[in-house]
């Protein structure tokens, strides 16, 4: 039995591999599924197809402001 302080170590090397590497695959597909939201989220094509007639509205004010500016 263990004293104070020690921790009685039973799983192998090969699990706690395998554990490590199914930590990676975790964090592979957790990165994997951010960058694609990220994508997702700021894609301005993807904006403009979801509101065609803000983004129209927003292209006429900027024209109308840019073009009225001295």
């Amino acid at each position: 039995m263990p004293g104070n302080g020690e921790l009685k170590v039973s799983r192998s090397t090969a699990e706690l591999k395998e554990d490590i590497e199914r930590a990676r695959e975790q964090i592979a597909t957790s990165a994997n599924a951010l960058r694609e939201e990220v994508a997702a989220k700021t894609d301005w094509r993807e904006w403009v197809r979801q509101r065609p007639g803000l983004a129209i509205a927003g292209a006429i004010a900027l024209g109308l402001f840019l073009g009225t500016r001295e």
